[in-house]
């Protein structure tokens, strides 16, 4: 549902043509009420002290303040505004999907893909669907599948998409960012080994160490585990086989 009166966004971005782009395919949208513009990360930081909106569509690559490093003070906000990155770099959907951002919108921008992206941020708002306590729906080639969680090898990121391993071999896109899974399945016993990576505690047969690396064996699959992750996955890993005794 919208908001009374709508939505109110800022939209950063230093390239003036691609600021005025946006704001007037959002002023277009009747689900937005008010958008609010800015051609800096520094005067859009000055502006969310000033006001309060409920999303930002935030170019990534901006002299000064980037827009990462923006997003990454918006998240310490008491009541921090959602993010949708508005870019003409995908290498940085990771980082962006790090930051708990909606949405990641590749410029040039299609007027239907930035109204799915304020379809999400609506959605988001609502808050999230209840996962499923075993089974995950997936679909492929127009057909909805159910699969046990527990078939679930590993989770690679995707960009706004993650990549669901099985041990038989297939693989399967779900639309939900790598960091609500990690987050989501926690408890299921779903590790971070690596910002684009999660594996499936249960499915690891084997932790080798070479010249200072670290890797884990998924069956026939190894998997690098990064040096930030390393230490975590080992003392989870201790403990797991501590309590299986």
């Amino acid at each position: 549902m919208t908001p009374m009166g709508g939505l109110r966004v800022l939209v950063v971005d230093d390239e003036r043509p691609a600021l005025d782009e946006l704001t007037y395919l959002l002023e277009a949208d009747p689900r937005i009420g008010e958008v609010l513009a800015c051609q800096s990360a520094t005067e859009g930081l000055r502006t969310l002290r000033e006001r309060e909106v409920d999303c930002v569509f935030l170019d990534i690559q901006m002299p000064g303040l980037s827009g990462l490093e923006l997003a990454e003070v918006l998240r310490q906000f008491k009541r921090p505004p959602q993010i949708v990155f508005v870019t003409a770099h995908e290498q940085h959907a990771v980082d962006a999907f790090d930051l708990r951002a909606v949405d990641y919108v590749l410029k040039p921008v299609r007027p239907e893909r930035l109204a799915e992206a304020v379809r999400r941020v609506l959605a988001d708002s609502a808050g999230p669907a209840p996962v499923a306590d075993t089974q995950v729906t997936v679909e492929r080639g127009g057909v909805t599948r159910f699969i046990d969680r527990r078939e679930i090898t590993h989770v690679e990121a995707q960009g706004d998409y993650a990549r669901l391993h099985t041990r038989t071999g297939e693989a399967y896109l779900v639309r939900v960012p790598l960091t609500t899974l990690a987050d989501d399945w926690a408890e299921a016993g779903f590790h971070r080994i690596h910002r684009s990576m999660l594996v499936a505690l249960t499915h690891v047969t084997e932790v080798r160490s070479e010249s200072g690396r670290t890797s884990v064996m998924v069956g026939e699959i190894e998997l690098p585990v990064s040096r930030r992750h390393t230490r975590a996955l080992r003392d989870v890993l201790v403990r797991r086989a501590r309590a299986g005794d």
